[in-house]
């Protein structure tokens, strides 16, 4: 049966599948390319500035994150611009940077969501018209002629198949992009904390300063 006859088959209810069927093919292309970890961590300028705030040149690294816009160097940028205040202000704003930017990861899988949610629905309207449609010809001419009853039977079908067929490659795809967007934060994440660590690691760690007040003052005088 080609495309035209299963249109054609299935009435109506086809056109808003195949509608379906399009969104989530576009949604899926367009998530493979964009929602890649390479592209969104780009191996050199995370070293690069990595590299910068290592050899004390967070005001370089600054102006490297505004020449390479993109989601990691704005979030490290958020840091590094509110590194002079201290470290709660650096991490506060990495955090707030990173939740406004995660949802540039999640574009579109809500979308994504809804094909996976309404296609069977759809389907299941296809079946319920097509078996009304039965229903009609039997009234109307008897059980006895299958060739009038087979139009609502195909529509019956024919719907609920291609609903199914649009459904279940297009949960497995919003899954999959779903635990892909929560690994990337987690890297996003672990490569941002990395900057504010070399950072503050020159004057000594955190929970060190933290333990032994004394320990912090002997490290900035050894500096």
């Amino acid at each position: 049966m080609s495309i035209l006859e299963t249109l054609k088959a299935g009435g109506f209810v086809m056109w808003p599948l195949a509608l379906c069927s399009l969104v989530s093919l576009a949604i899926i292309i367009e998530r493979s390319i964009n929602l890649r970890r390479s592209k969104i961590l780009i191996p050199a300028i995370v070293e690069r500035v990595t590299g910068l705030v290592e050899g004390g040149r967070a005001d370089r690294a600054v102006q490297v994150c505004r020449e390479n816009p993109g989601i990691y160097t704005h979030v490290v940028m958020a840091g590094l611009e509110q590194a002079p205040k201290g470290e709660a202000a650096a991490k506060e704003a990495v955090e707030d940077a990173g939740r406004y930017e995660s949802t540039r990861l999640s574009r579109n899988l809500g979308a994504l969501g809804t094909v996976v949610g309404i296609s069977p629905l759809l389907g299941l309207l296809g079946t319920v018209t097509g078996m009304i449609a039965v229903f009609r010809t039997i009234a109307d001419v008897g059980a006895g002629h299958a060739n009038q009853l087979s139009g609502g039977i195909s529509q019956a079908l024919v719907t609920t198949a291609v609903g199914l067929t649009i459904a279940i490659p297009s949960l497995v795809a919003y899954n999959y992009f779903l635990g892909k967007v929560e690994s990337i934060i987690a890297d996003l994440e672990s490569e941002t904390l990395r900057v504010l660590r070399v950072m503050y690691g020159y004057r000594a760690p955190l929970a060190d300063s933290d333990a032994d007040p004394s320990g912090r003052a002997a490290a900035v005088a050894g500096d």
